[in-house]
């Protein structure tokens, strides 16, 4: 079979859990609709330390797709996109499928130590504004091993994090950017829905549930839309960015003190 549940901890659909998955989605898809990004990395921090990390990566797929697709759908720059990154999606694609391979395999402590280091780093990054310089005449050469490092962190943690500054350093105008991270989170969504279910990781109770998740991940989209031209979007990131390096550090320190 294409899919099964060998190796996926058994996750007791309770109203409680449906109840915490749509709120987790919700305030995911939130954080999403005020910044362009964070939906994958909120949705799995916090999922991961309430139904674990491999199911928290399944419930991850079907809201992570459909809220993506509409971002890359969101502009006209899809051609130009396309041709500037297709190497580095290509490498996103079989770093993804070695990120579930060590996922399947590696202890829980480790990938949660994985998935805390990757939030603190974003964080880290944001509140020191680090930003890539222009990679030039390299940009294709580049774009390879930045893809491969991608792929992994995306699928040993659902953390869509590495690529982010690469593309931030292409000189993109702020809307193509926005598009272009729609297009490679797309790509990264389903190399890992294909990747999980090659391990044997993506169950189809998990694919329901991930399916029902999306209704509160577009209704936190849309509002927080509607919050982003209300509120100062420097300021809500600095909270974002604030939460996540504490969430990393909660992850970390209850992986090691269990």
């Amino acid at each position: 079979m294409w899919w099964g549940v060998s190796g996926v901890p058994d996750v007791p659909f309770t109203p409680e859990t449906w109840a915490l998955i749509g709120f987790v989605f919700f305030l995911a898809g939130l954080v999403k609709g005020v910044v362009g990004l964070g939906l994958p990395s909120v949705a799995v921090g916090l999922l991961s330390v309430t139904v674990g990390l491999k199911p928290a990566l399944a419930l991850l797929v079907i809201p992570s797709f459909v809220t993506n697709v509409l971002q890359a759908l969101t502009g006209n720059a899809l051609g130009m996109i396309l041709q500037r990154t297709w190497p580095m999606m290509l490498m996103i694609l079989v770093g993804t499928w070695g990120g579930v391979w060590l996922l399947a395999r590696l202890d829980a402590t480790v990938l949660a130590i994985v998935l805390g280091a990757t939030l603190i780093g974003y964080a880290a990054m944001g509140f020191a504004r680090f930003a890539l310089p222009h990679p030039g005449r390299y940009e294709r050469a580049l774009s390879l091993p930045v893809g491969v490092v991608h792929g992994i962190v995306a699928g040993m943690t659902g953390s869509y994090i590495p690529a982010v500054p690469f593309l931030q350093s292409l000189g993109l105008s702020k809307d193509v950017l926005v598009q272009a991270m729609g297009i490679v989170f797309t790509l990264s969504t389903i190399a890992l829905a294909l990747a999980l279910a090659d391990q044997r990781l993506l169950s189809p109770a998990l694919l329901t549930a991930s399916t029902g998740a999306v209704l509160p991940a577009l209704a936190g989209m849309f509002a927080g839309q509607l919050v982003r031209s209300r509120l100062s979007e420097a300021h809500f990131r600095h909270v974002l960015l604030g939460a996540l390096m504490a969430l990393g550090c909660y992850i970390i320190v209850r992986a090691v003190i269990g």
